[in-house]
């Protein structure tokens, strides 16, 4: 199939998919049920919506005994009967999501079941978001950074348009970037918004983006001095005249004091990267009619990157060019 194509394949699957696979469906007809509303701060919007289908995925237990006990649900095996795929190069296979987000929402897990881990893999996540580049955005969301599938390695992919981030990013990178590198093949920016702290690698040239996410992946680990992943987010954008955009969110913690919290103090939102994209996902309809700015940000600064880490990171960036 030829690049870009997998756009189209992808969107008559859904649509197959629809017609003849009740529970996705159902998945996407509740959709139409969910609302949200909108949250100005300065340069940039944060959306929330209440959308009831994603409790399973907001309240997944990750823990390595709760994996343990269960089947793997990514597993070719251990899919619904009537759940079909689109065979993506020799290691994937992209599936229709029946628990959406997007209005189109995609899965897209390695045929063999091997950890979530994104060190030698980002080369396979700039060749999907390529032929994927009609219409979808891909991302990755780490093993204890919202992927309710930790054991088992998979992307994700949805609509280009429906993050705020998508239109909000040039602006955010005027108003709160750092520029690191920037030169006729590769820019590379540090961003810091006061409520989400990440890098943006912009490029045409496949080779150096991998070259400059690997030095970045280097340094991150080596500051939070961790031998598992450091945790990180990842929304990859293609589009022919510009190439790759590239954003990665740093983070410290899974999820929030809030979440775990009892009475009015709880707010079940555990962020991954369509929340840190800026559509954050409220499963309970308590938690949509009492948010504010402020527990927004407060969400946002507990679970990401410490500003001084994210100092660290950046000079680090900076003296590599």
């Amino acid at each position: 199939m030829d690049e870009g194509n997998f756009g189209a394949a992808a969107h008559l699957l859904l649509e197959n998919q629809k017609q003849n696979w009740q529970r996705l469906a159902a998945g996407y007809k509740s959709l139409e049920t969910v609302v949200g509303k909108t949250f100005y701060f300065n340069g940039f919007r944060i959306k929330v919506q209440f959308n009831p289908g994603r409790i399973i995925s907001s309240s997944a237990k990750v823990d390595a005994a709760s994996i343990k006990e269960r089947e793997c649900f990514l597993c070719i095996q251990n899919l619904p009967e009537q759940q079909r795929g689109i065979p993506y190069s020799q290691y994937y296979f992209i599936l229709a999501n029946p628990f959406p987000i997007f209005p189109e929402h995609f899965t897209i897990p390695q045929i063999t079941h091997i950890p979530q881990q994104i060190l030698g893999k980002l080369s396979e996540l700039l060749k999907l978001s390529r032929d994927l580049s009609n219409g979808y955005v891909v991302f990755y969301n780490g093993p204890k950074c919202g992927a309710s599938a930790p054991d088992h390695f998979h992307f994700q992919a949805g609509n280009k348009g429906f993050m705020t981030i998508d239109d909000d990013f040039h602006q955010l990178k005027n108003e709160y970037g750092a520029t690191l590198i920037d030169d006729a093949d590769l820019t590379l920016t540090a961003v810091d918004d006061g409520l989400r702290r990440f890098i943006s690698i912009e490029s045409t040239d496949f080779n150096m983006i991998n070259d400059v996410f690997e030095k970045f992946y280097l340094n991150y680990s080596l500051v939070v001095n961790s031998t598992e992943e450091p945790m990180m987010n990842i929304l990859s954008y293609y589009e022919v005249e510009f190439g790759w955009r590239v954003i990665v969110f740093l983070r410290s913690k899974h999820r929030s004091s809030h979440y775990f919290a009892e009475g009015k103090k709880n707010i079940l939102l555990s962020a991954a990267a369509v929340d840190f994209g800026g559509v954050c996902i409220l499963p309970l309809e308590k938690d949509f009619i009492k948010i504010t700015k402020e527990d927004l940000t407060e969400i946002f600064n507990e679970i990401g990157i410490s500003k001084d880490n994210f100092e660290f990171i950046k000079q680090k960036l900076a003296n590599q060019k």
